[in-house]
């Protein structure tokens, strides 16, 4: 939300639609950077434990979120203002590169003989609507504390300072958990890798890059929808405040449709669910632009409920457990956090970076076609590596 809306004007000396670019392409080189995050910590979670990889990666989301939020603006420091933010950006993603693959691995793992394993899995997942409805509700309640141009100068930073405070209370419970029983078996039985990541990458490339199709899509229909899709509501004349009503609804939708994608990832199989949204995706890639340039709030709803909420989080109710049981236990951390994370990169990181040079290059009329072309191409990638990987429901995961 801040990225999309308050970064522009206040860290880039540019025009309007040029700094909702340079936002958004900042906001997505965050992004680009977490395969690295991934390589570092899954080598940490598969030889030193899930637990401490995730307690180091939440330390480092914290500071660099903090430092984010102290980060002046171009009008106190001029060009050292974006250089900072994309440095701590930079950092962010490397933490967030972290998170997905070790805390999926450790909470499946802990589920691995329930068979509910999909429902516990998503639980990784309910953070994002429910953090969004946080985040949503309280810019709306924020906002209507002070002025906008007191929100612009200041008011933002609050939600970065209060990010660090959350993660201070996450580090304090991460401590106090125990590692997975799968791992901690596996670590009493079993030599452990001296390289993880460079293993699972020499033994199982063809399944990384085959899984990282499926969350290319659904990482751009994220980032598509949630980042680029709050400054186009803007550019074809919402108001901030109505877009970000707009992503409230649907981030309510989306928790909505992530639980029961979850539950039918456990009674069907999680291929369905994926093909389900994969496909809807698909047909809804044009549709989606069309009805915001309606201008009309309750199409706008009606599309991100659509192309945010249910395409997004009726599949991830799957992609925890998908994940995490396509790889076995010596380097199921370093494998997940690599299929995963390096869709990111082409899928949620160059999405949005591509969408918003398209709509700086050709402009509002015929921008929604092009992108929803490029959209239309991930969803066929996806439909294809989900048909060509084999369900796991009911895998072993002790394996």
């Amino acid at each position: 939300v801040i990225a999309a809306t308050i970064w522009g004007g206040i860290f880039f000396k540019l025009p309007g639609l040029a700094a909702v670019a340079a936002a958004i392409g900042v906001y997505g080189l965050g992004i680009i950077i977490r395969p690295v995050g991934a390589y570092i910590f899954g080598n940490i979670a598969d030889r030193h434990g899930r637990k401490n990889a995730m307690v180091y990666a939440l330390v480092l989301m914290g500071v660099s979120t903090l430092l984010i939020g102290l980060t002046p603006t171009y009008a106190s420091i001029g060009v050292a203002a974006p250089i900072l933010l994309i440095l701590f950006r930079f950092a962010q993603g490397i933490s967030f590169g972290a998170e997905f693959g070790t805390a999926s691995t450790w909470v499946v793992e802990q589920a691995a003989k329930s068979s509910h394993r999909a429902f516990w899995g998503a639980w990784v997942g309910f953070a994002i609507p429910i953090g969004l409805l946080l985040g949503f509700g309280s810019v709306i309640f924020v906002k209507s504390l002070m002025t906008q141009a007191e929100f612009v100068a200041w008011g933002w930073r609050i939600f970065f300072f209060v990010g660090f405070l959350v993660a201070i209370v996450g580090i304090v419970i991460r401590t106090r958990t125990e590692d997975s029983f799968v791992f901690n078996k596996f670590k009493s039985g079993e030599k452990m890798l001296d390289f993880p990541a460079n293993r699972v990458w020499r033994e199982m490339w063809p399944r990384i890059l085959r899984t990282s199709l499926v969350n290319a899509m659904f990482s751009g229909a994220f980032f598509l929808s949630f980042v680029f899709g709050t400054s186009y509501m803007k550019a074809v004349g919402f108001t901030a405040l109505q877009a970000e009503e707009i992503g409230l609804i649907a981030a309510g939708f989306m928790l909505v449709f992530m639980i029961i994608g979850a539950l039918l990832a456990d009674k069907l199989n999680r291929r369905v669910v994926l093909l389900v949204s994969a496909g809807t995706f698909l047909v809804f890639a044009i549709p989606y632009f069309y009805l915001i340039n309606m201008h009309s709030f309750g199409l706008a709803v009606v599309a991100e409920v659509i192309g945010f909420g249910f395409v997004f989080g009726f599949g991830y109710g799957a992609i925890p457990t998908f994940y995490t049981e396509n790889f076995p236990t010596r380097y199921r951390a370093s494998g997940a956090s690599a299929g995963y994370q390096i869709s990111q990169v082409y899928g949620g990181g160059l999405i949005p970076i591509i969408a918003g040079l398209i709509l700086k290059s050709v402009g509002i009329k015929h921008a929604y076609i092009y992108i929803g072309i490029l959209v239309m191409v991930y969803a066929v990638a996806a439909i294809f590596a989900i048909l060509s990987t084999p369900d796991t429901k009911g895998s072993d995961m002790e394996m």
